[in-house]
C-alpha cells in the first residue's frame, strides 16, 4: 500500500481482554485513544493508558532521518518521518517500511499477542549499509482511556534497570510497565507538551495532552539482527485502589510470559506463536473478527467497538451471529451467552457494564429479545455437527430464555409489559431501543409505545418458544395478528415506525426509518411475506439504502441530518437522524433475498449489488474492519468507531450464511479470501 500521509486510516491489534494498541497508517496519533499500551485492568474494562507512543530517529552517516510525526498545538506537526513512508501493509500486523533520504531503508513493525497486555516492536535495517542507528523515545502517561494527560509532580519518572529489562511505575497505584530490549537504555526525563488530537478536535472535545518521556532506547542496526523493544503491563493487584480494584494478572501473565527470556527470544516466541495463531483463520475478517470477543470474568463477551466502545447487551448478540456462529466459533458463543445467562434481572438483561464498577445498565428493551435469538441461532449452529451442549448449560440457557419471556409478560422496569400480544414499553425521559441519544436530558427518538422492531423481536422470541410451550404459541399467534392489523400503513406501503406512540391507543408515528425491515428480515421468522413484504423492502432500499447501509431516517423526514459532524450536540442530534448505519445492511439484504424466493439467483444478485461493495470498504477507515456510521449524503464519509463490531458481524453474516450458495462459494470479496 503506498501511503503519502495517512491519518484517516487506522490499524488495531487488540489483546482479546478488552485492551489493545492502535493507530493510524501515518503514525501520527489523531485521537485520544490511540496507544502502544492500552489495557484491560477488569478485563474487559477499566482501561488505562500507559504506553502512547513513541518519537523514533535513525542517525547514519550521512545524517539524521526521523520515523515519527506528532501533532502539536498551534497545527506545527513535528518530527517529519510520516512523509519517508514508502509502503505500509496491514497483514498480519502492522508493517511499516521507510526510506531515508540517503537511500536507507528501514523496516517497522508491531503486533499485540492474544491473551496478554503485550506489544512487541521491532526495527530492521533493509541494506547492507554500516554505522545506522536507531534511537526510540517512549511517551508514557497512565490514565483512564477516555481522559487526558498533563503535566503533574506526581509523575514518576524513575526506572529499575536490571540489564535488558526496564520498569517504570507511573503512579503509584497503577501497575508497573515493563520494557524489554536489546538496546541500550538511558534515563532521560523530560515533558512532552501540547500535543493535538485532530480527530478529538473535529469531534468538539478536549485534545491536548502532555506526555512524559522517560529515557530513550538506542541500537545499533545491522542487517543480520532486529532492534527489538517489548512493552508489557506487569503489576500487583494489591497495590491498586479502588478505581482499579480487582486487576489480576491476565490468563498469559505478562511477567511469566517474558520471564527468563532475552528480547530476541521472546520476540521469536511471542511472533511464532501469533503468526500461526493468526494463519489458522481462512480470511482477514475472520481474523478481523475474533478481536471482539473478549474475556469478562471466567467467561467471555464482545466488544462493541474499538476504540471507545466496551461490551453492551443488544451489540454483543447482534454481533455474535456474525463474529461467532457464522464463523463456525460456536465454543465462543457458548462462552458468551453463558456469560450474559447468569445477569438475567426482572427479565432483563443488561445494556451496558459501565466502565468502573457501577451497577449494570438495565435500560433496553430489546437487549434480552436479541439474546433469544442468539440463542436459538447457536442451538442451529450446532445441528448437523458434532459438537454437544452440556445439559446444565442447555438448562441455564433456556432457563434465561424463559426468565426473560415470563418476566416481559409479568411486566418490568420502564414500562414493559404484555399489551394485545404485543410488546409496550417506555417511560418519558427514557431511551429503550436501539435509537437511544440523549441530548440535555431530550430524547431525540423516544419511541415510547410499541416500536416495530421490538414487536418483530418480541414475536420472533415468542416463535422460538411456542414449540416447547403452548401458552407461548398462544400468545404469538394472538401478537402476529395484532401486528399485521395494527402496524400496517396502506397509504406509506410500509410500516409504521410506532403504534400507541406515548401509550395513547390509535396515535401513530409514521416517520419513515429502517426498523419495519425487521418485519422482513434480519429474524428467523418473517412477520410478513407476499406483497406487502416486497413493498417494505422496495421502499427501504428506495428512501434508505446506501452503499455503506441503511439511513436512519429518510432524506425529507423532519430533522434529516445529511452528516454526522461537529460537536458532541451537534453529532449526538445527527446520530439516529439520517446517518447512515452498515449493521443494517445485514437485514436489509436478507429480506431483500427473502422476497424474491431465496433463490441463487437472487443470492448471486444481491452479493454482486450489495454485499461485495459493502465489503470494499474495510479498508477505508479502520483497516481490515467496517465502521460505525457514515454521513446520510454522499459520498458517505465513514464516521463514529472505525472498528465496529455488529457492522463487521452482519456482513460476515450476510456472506456466510443468508448468501451461501453451497460450500464452493464462500467468498464476496477479497476479505474474505484466504490471506486477505
Amino acid at each position: 500500500m503506498p501511503v503519502q500521509v495517512h491519518t484517516k486510516l487506522e490499524w488495531l491489534e487488540a489483546d482479546g481482554l478488552g485492551g489493545f494498541a492502535s493507530g493510524t497508517v501515518s503514525g501520527m496519533r489523531t485521537r485520544r485513544y490511540h496507544a502502544l499500551l492500552l489495557a484491560a485492568t477488569t478485563p474487559p474494562t477499566g482501561r488505562i493508558v500507559l504506553v502512547n507512543g513513541f518519537d523514533a530517529w535513525v542517525d547514519t552517516p550521512d545524517s539524521t532521518f526521523a520515523l515519527s510525526s506528532q501533532f502539536y498545538t498551534g497545527d506545527v506537526l513535528h518530527p517529519d518521518g510520516a512523509g519517508r513512508i514508502e509502503a505500509f501493509e496491514s497483514e498480519p500486523w502492522p508493517r511499516w517500511r521507510f526510506r531515508l533520504e540517503d537511500g536507507t531503508p528501514i523496516e517497522q513493525a508491531l503486533f499485540v499477542p492474544r491473551g496478554a497486555p503485550v506489544v512487541a516492536l521491532s526495527w530492521r535495517l533493509g541494506s547492507q549499509r554500516v554505522g545506522v542507528h536507531l534511537t526510540v523515545r517512549p511517551f508514557l502517561s497512565g490514565r483512564d482511556y477516555h481522559t487526558l494527560h498533563h503535566e503533574n509532580p506526581a509523575f514518576r519518572f524513575e526506572s529499575v534497570v536490571d540489564d535488558d529489562r526496564v520498569l517504570w511505575r507511573p503512579y503509584a497505584e497503577l501497575p508497573e510497565i515493563l520494557a524489554l530490549s536489546n538496546g541500550a537504555y538511558t534515563s532521560q526525563p523530560e515533558w512532552y507538551r501540547n500535543f493535538l488530537y485532530e480527530e478529538e478536535r473535529a469531534r468538539g472535545l478536549d485534545c491536548t495532552e502532555d506526555l512524559a518521556a522517560p529515557g530513550t532506547f538506542r541500537w545499533d542496526l545491522v542487517p543480520e539482527s532486529e532492534a527489538i523493544l517489548i512493552l508489557a503491563v506487569v503489576g500487583q493487584a494489591s497495590s491498586l485502589p479502588s478505581a482499579t480494584a480487582g486487576w489480576k494478572p491476565a490468563p498469559q501473565d505478562a511477567a511469566a510470559l517474558l520471564a527468563d527470556v532475552s528480547a530476541a527470544g521472546g520476540l521469536r516466541k511471542l511472533r511464532a506463536a501469533e503468526r500461526l495463531r493468526r494463519r489458522l483463520f481462512p480470511s482477514r475478517l475472520h481474523r478481523a473478527a475474533d478481536a471482539y470477543v473478549v474475556r469478562r470474568g471466567e467467561g467471555k463477551t464482545i466488544v462493541a467497538g474499538y476504540p471507545w466502545f466496551t461490551d453492551w447487551g443488544r451489540d454483543t448478540f447482534i454481533a455474535l451471529r456474525g463474529l461467532c456462529l457464522a464463523t463456525g466459533k460456536v465454543d465462543a458463543a457458548r462462552e458468551v451467552l453463558l456469560t450474559w445467562a447468569g445477569t438475567v434481572s426482572e427479565g432483563m438483561l443488561p445494556n451496558r457494564f459501565p466502565d468502573h464498577g457501577q451497577a449494570p445498565e438495565f435500560n433496553s428493551v430489546d437487549a434480552s429479545l436479541w439474546f433469544v435469538i442468539a440463542v436459538y441461532e447457536f442451538f442451529r449452529a450446532l445441528e448437523g455437527t458434532k459438537r454437544k451442549v452440556t445439559r446444565r448449560d442447555q438448562k441455564t440457557l433456556w432457563e434465561a430464555v424463559d426468565a426473560i419471556l415470563d418476566g416481559y409478560t409479568r411486566g418490568t422496569r420502564y414500562g414493559i409489559r404484555l399489551d394485545e400480544g404485543l410488546l409496550a414499553a417506555g417511560e418519558p425521559g427514557v431511551q429503550l431501543t436501539w435509537m437511544d441519544v440523549q441530548v440535555d436530558g431530550q430524547v431525540l427518538s423516544p419511541r415510547v409505545g410499541k416500536p416495530v422492531e421490538v414487536e418483530a423481536l418480541w414475536l420472533n422470541a415468542l416463535w422460538v418458544r411456542s414449540g416447547a410451550v403452548q401458552h407461548w404459541a398462544d400468545l404469538f399467534a394472538r401478537g402476529c395478528e395484532s401486528f399485521r392489523a395494527r402496524f400496517w400503513n396502506e397509504a406509506g406501503g410500509c410500516l409504521y415506525d410506532v403504534v400507541d406512540c406515548d401509550h395513547q391507543a390509535g396515535r401513530m408515528d409514521a416517520t419513515f426509518r429502517p426498523n419495519q425491515i425487521f418485519a422482513v428480515g434480519g429474524l428467523p421468522f418473517a412477520l410478513l411475506e407476499g406483497e406487502r413484504a416486497r413493498r417494505v423492502v422496495e421502499a427501504v432500499e428506495a428512501r434508505l439504502w446506501t452503499p455503506r447501509g441503511l439511513r436512519s431516517l429518510a432524506p425529507g423526514e423532519p430533522g434529516y441530518a445529511p452528516r454526522y459532524e461537529g460537536g458532541v450536540r451537534e453529532r449526538d442530534r445527527a446520530y439516529h437522524e439520517g446517518t447512515v448505519w452498515p449493521w443494517l445492511m445485514g437485514p436489509f439484504v436478507e429480506a431483500w433475498v427473502r422476497v424474491r424466493g431465496e433463490t441463487p439467483e437472487s443470492k448471486r444478485e444481491a452479493r454482486a449489488r450489495f454485499l461485495e461493495p459493502l465489503l470494499r470498504q474495510v479498508d477505508e477507515a479502520g483497516l481490515g474492519h467496517l465502521c460505525e456510521i457514515a454521513d446520510g449524503d454522499s459520498p458517505h464519509t465513514p464516521r463514529g468507531c472505525p472498528f465496529q463490531a455488529w457492522s463487521l458481524g452482519e456482513a460476515l453474516r450476510l456472506a456466510l450464511v443468508v448468501l451461501k450458495e453451497g460450500a464452493e462459494n464462500q467468498g464476496g470479496g477479497s476479505a474474505l479470501k484466504s490471506g486477505g
